[in-house]
């Protein structure tokens, strides 16, 4: 397995890097029940992108300007033609812990045990153990990064709907200026390529670590169709949190929608510099894996 770039580079300009939590042992609860665990969180001192960085503008300018639908369409068709690596699910985490954001001023964390932190959360809440496992592979698309990706700018971040208007909720909506999407005649307009209410399933999302894993995994894993909506949405703000798309979305999105809120606490609000004890809780996730995904997997 031949893998580039250097994993020590890879900037992720997402939100999240997090703590493993305490075990405790809990009455189940209901997946969509409020999370417990971010009660005492200031909520208000995350995602402040007025207070961003230069990096994170510069990230989302080159993002909003090479996400098209050209782009979209030509990397779509590259997946379904190429298989990058042959590994199963802890080997991928393994992989993905080599990357560190050295940038980040507010953690030392690593990508392994941002994942089993979002994942402990969810259990110590008493969440199902298929919404721990949503949580413990979430961000394993990122290893895009080390698949011949063309950048950062295709493999994290938020995301949004391409082939039509750029919303105005999405952060920074005035870097799209130079997307050249953003003057064509039919994507420039309210619906661009789509029907109203055509349902997400129906719409190309902005290519980065969501949507990849989120194809990977539906046709390699036996998880709920809940947890797929939780991989596949956690970077799809300018919808689950802002509202935008609604003349895109059906009834079936509010299923998503509700999988997503329930989610995203998690994926957001768990973030602490305490190293996670991965030996420690690392033979009740390899369990988890092996019920829900095959011993290999084709990335």
């Amino acid at each position: 397995m031949r893998l580039s770039n250097d994993g020590r580079a890879f900037e992720t300009v997402s939100d999240a890097v997090d703590e493993v939590n305490k075990l405790k042992g809990q009455v189940a609860a209901q997946w969509d029940e409020a999370s417990k665990f971010d009660v005492e969180k200031d909520k208000n001192s995350f995602r402040k992108y007025e207070e961003a960085c230069d990096r994170v503008r510069n990230f989302y300018r080159e993002q909003h300007e090479k996400q098209t639908v050209e782009f979209n369409v030509r990397v779509r068709a590259e997946f379904k033609r190429t298989v990058h690596a042959r590994m199963g699910i802890w080997e991928a985490m393994e992989k993905l812990n080599t990357l560190v954001d050295d940038s980040d001023p507010d953690t030392s964390l690593s990508q392994i045990e941002h994942l089993l932190q979002t994942a402990e959360a969810i259990r110590r809440d008493g969440k199902p153990d298929w919404m721990q496992v949503a949580g413990l592979v979430h961000d394993l698309g990122k290893l895009l990064y080390f698949f011949g990706s063309e950048g950062q700018w295709d493999v994290v971040g938020d995301t949004f709907v391409v082939g039509c208007k750029f919303s105005d909720k999405i952060i920074y909506p005035e870097t799209f200026a130079n997307n050249p999407d953003s003057k064509d005649p039919v994507y420039s307009t309210e619906f661009g390529v789509y029907s109203p209410h055509c349902g997400l399933e129906n719409v190309m999302l902005s290519w980065g670590h969501d949507e990849y894993l989120y194809h990977v995994l539906k046709k390699q894993s036996s998880l709920p169709m809940d947890a797929l909506y939780m991989i596949r949405y956690h970077s799809f703000y300018p919808w689950h949190r802002e509202g935008a798309y609604s003349h895109l979305t059906n009834a079936e999105d509010q299923r998503a929608l509700e999988a997503v809120r329930a989610f995203n606490p998690y994926d957001l609000y768990s973030k602490n510099d305490e190293p996670v004890n991965v030996e420690k809780v690392k033979p009740y996730y390899q369990r988890l894996i092996a019920k829900y995904f095959p011993d290999v997997i084709e990335w």
